[in-house]
């Protein structure tokens, strides 16, 4: 088992005395200390009545001038406004292949899986292009290529 501490058996031992500062060091402080100190920059002369007005009032201008700013923008940044019935027909002017190929190309991450959900194409359209014959269908028809199969 350790003897208990006790701090007042223990000797103290006294710091070294410092030294003296040197001769004339406080009478010459103030003046370098003056000396390393730059004056405040001046500000513009036409902010000089800005820095008369009280803090309440400099904040108060600020936000009202940041306010009236959102507010401008805001109102000169609208484009032409126009109703959904315009927007619909001119959507309808669009070629569909078109509409196609931008929404498989463009930044919209669109695929193919995306695309079958769309309404289809109404049946017939063809019919006004394509009139063919039978004998056209039966020579379109044997034109395609047959893999043949060795039966072996």
């Amino acid at each position: 088992m350790n003897a208990p501490f006790r701090l007042d058996q223990h000797r103290r031992a006294w710091p070294q005395p410092l030294s003296a500062p040197p001769a004339g060091y406080f009478d010459k402080l103030p003046t370098r200390l003056m000396a390393r100190v730059q004056p405040p920059a001046a500000r513009p002369a036409w902010l000089g009545w800005l820095g008369q007005v009280p803090a309440t009032l400099r904040t108060g201008l600020a936000s009202t001038l940041l306010l009236g700013t959102f507010a401008a923008s805001f109102w000169l940044g609208r484009g032409p406004t126009s109703s959904p019935e315009l927007t619909a027909a001119s959507l309808d002017q669009v070629p569909r292949t078109q509409l196609v190929d931008y929404l498989l190309t463009s930044e919209a991450h669109v695929d193919l899986n995306d695309m079958a959900e769309l309404a289809p194409a109404p049946q017939g359209i063809t019919k006004q292009y394509l009139q063919p014959s039978a004998q056209e269908l039966t020579e379109a028809l044997d034109a395609q290529p047959v893999e043949s199969q060795s039966l072996l």
